[in-house]
């Protein structure tokens, strides 16, 4: 009994001493005690300085996309390259080379934008932004010409009609004019002949590219160039022609010199992507270049001009 009050007694001194060396030390000294989180504990965001307002965020996006931004690839990984010339409210669209190699001047027409308005900012109206994709379909671009970006007009007129045709179509061999969710079929037409429309709306990546970026930044109105025939045709989708797309038809092709129809009524278009904007109340137009081969620059620029200022307040 005595040894075990001894062991005790012992004990109680190694406890103290520990107590009063934690007292002496602890102004000196950190203890971190780790504990599990309990289930309940919301782990907070920090603050990035932009607040619950969906406008603060759009600023953002649009400072953060920069002159230059890839909105989406192709089916063989190809980029979709968009370019932005000003900082404006309103913004106008403008896009080439939907059918690839098929109407390949319409790529260059793009092209000669963007360095027109690179070299040119000065003459955007402080309210608008224009934003230039000048190859919606590079994978038909590469078909024909060899390449998804910048290239010869040589290049591209030694190739012979069966290689431009093959380029009109993406890597899945869709028409990507028919693949947007406006009266979308399956199988569309062109000319006289049947076309892949995807296996649904917006199916192929450079539609849904397209798509994406309109229900993010909401342009005020599109112009998209195909080839050939040398008119202006307002978009609309099952029902007449909006007055805003007459209006904007009215405006480039007066400027351009081209002539204004009142609908594209060759053959039944499905699936097409000028009329889809219709459906989505932005003013949209086709503009036909009159051949496959000359980008018509200056009539283009012209009616470009004369929308950019339909447009500034």
């Amino acid at each position: 009994m005595q040894a075990k009050n001894i062991v005790i007694a012992v004990l109680a001194l190694v406890l103290l001493g520990s107590v009063g060396y934690l007292l002496l030390n602890s102004g000196d000294n950190v203890v971190i005690v780790e504990s599990e989180p309990k289930e309940d504990m919301i782990p907070v965001e920090p603050d990035n300085g932009i607040g619950d307002g969906a406008e603060a965020l759009d600023e953002v996006m649009v400072a953060e996309r920069g002159d230059e931004s890839v909105i989406g690839t192709s089916v063989d990984g190809n980029p979709v390259t968009a370019y932005h010339f000003g900082n404006g409210e309103t913004e106008i669209l403008l896009i080439g080379g939907i059918h690839g190699g098929y109407s390949w001047n319409t790529a260059v027409l793009g092209y000669e934008l963007v360095d027109y308005f690179d070299a040119n900012l000065g003459l955007i109206p402080d309210d608008i932004t224009v934003t230039v994709i000048p190859v919606m379909n590079p994978d038909g671009l590469k078909t024909t010409v060899g390449t998804v970006g910048r290239f010869n007009s040589a290049d591209a007129l030694a190739v012979n009609e069966t290689t431009r045709i093959d380029g009109r179509f993406n890597e899945n061999t869709v028409d990507l004019n028919r693949n947007f969710d406006c009266e979308w079929k399956e199988t569309g037409t062109w000319k006289n002949q049947s076309v892949s429309g995807g296996s649904a709306p917006f199916s192929e990546p450079e539609a849904a590219a397209i798509r994406d970026y309109v229900n993010t930044n909401n342009p005020a109105a599109a112009v998209v160039w195909f080839s050939s025939e040398g008119k202006v045709y307002p978009s609309a989708c099952g029902t007449n022609p909006s007055g805003q797309s007459v209006e904007l038809a009215a405006t480039f092709a007066t400027a351009a010199g081209y002539t204004a129809e009142a609908e594209f009524d060759a053959y039944a278009i499905t699936g097409d992507m000028v009329n889809w904007f219709a459906d989505q109340n932005i003013a949209a137009i086709s503009v036909l270049l009159t051949d496959h081969k000359n980008s018509e620059m200056d009539k283009n620029l012209a009616g470009v001009k004369a929308v950019l200022k339909a447009y500034s307040k």
